[in-house]
């Protein structure tokens, strides 16, 4: 039976205190591996070395969209990739073409390992790519491996900003990005076998989630509830539930009756068909 298997490395928000920033691994049943999110600074390779991964066996990227806490650590991923393996391939990196505009303003104030920069590739002081763009459009298919593809859609969060939908032999994962409730989540999501889902507050806190750009863990269940998803986790949660995500978890059971856990840092789930 086909399986994937998800690897939190952060799970924090953008003012978490206590996790790390968004990033997770799909390792897909073709052995496609995807990196989906870069986090910050150098989380990614602290964590993924916790669970026996290397940045070095990174070749694909997805990015959700250009705030920091979701892709600086791009700058990171590639120059310890470099490191391990010098003579590897660019990084492919799939974004939207607004997230690639700060990308490419990222890579040209900070310098790490990166010499030049333009909308195609970054490339290192010796002129070797390490970095590879691909632009995508909503909506667009990515071949990504032998049975594994991509595509995005818009998120109601900043401009440019979407969430992510990963298929690979007959598995179907979806990730919302940052957002408010979304029906275009709610379209993309239907039938997936899992929703990895914002959840910042608890519904109480409503309104502070909304002015953020953010979803309440009843909003999540609801989109998972009205997808008809199999299984949903929640991420990206607030400093205020780190130590105990049960409020959010108790929010998100009034509205969705089906699988549903909050993710940490380092938490790994194995999903199959």
């Amino acid at each position: 039976m086909p399986e994937m298997k998800i690897s939190f490395l952060g799970t924090g928000s953008g003012s978490s205190t206590r996790r790390a920033h968004t990033a997770m691994v799909y390792d897909c049943d073709d052995g496609t591996r995807l990196l989906v999110d870069t986090s910050s600074g150098n989380s990614v390779a602290r964590n993924a070395s916790d669970l026996g991964m290397s940045v070095a066996d990174f070749n694909i990227v997805l990015i959700s969209h250009h705030h920091p806490d979701h892709m600086s650590g791009l700058l990171f991923v590639q120059f310890s990739r470099f490191l391990e393996r010098p003579e590897a391939p660019p990084l492919d990196v799939y974004l939207t073409y607004e997230a690639l505009e700060w990308a490419q303003k990222m890579c040209a104030a900070n310098y790490l390992n990166i010499f030049e920069v333009n909308s195609e590739w970054a490339k290192n002081s010796d002129g070797r790519e390490v970095i590879r763009w691909h632009p995508v459009a909503t909506d667009q298919e990515i071949n990504l491996g032998p049975t594994t593809s991509a595509s995005c859609f818009p998120a109601d969060h900043i401009s440019g900003a979407v969430g992510w939908k990963v298929e690979s032999s007959g598995i179907s994962v979806v990730f919302s990005g940052d957002t408010r409730y979304n029906p275009t989540l709610v379209e993309a999501s239907k039938g997936a076998r899992l929703l990895i889902h914002e959840a910042l507050r608890t519904d109480e806190e409503q309104d502070y989630a909304k002015n953020r750009g953010h979803s309440t863990s009843g909003e999540a269940a609801r989109t998972a509830a009205e997808a008809g998803v199999a299984e949903l986790i929640l991420t990206h949660l607030d400093s205020n539930y780190h130590d105990n995500p049960t409020p959010l978890l108790d929010d998100a059971k009034k509205h969705y009756s089906g699988p549903t856990s909050a993710a940490t840092d380092l938490y790994q789930v194995i999903v199959s068909s």
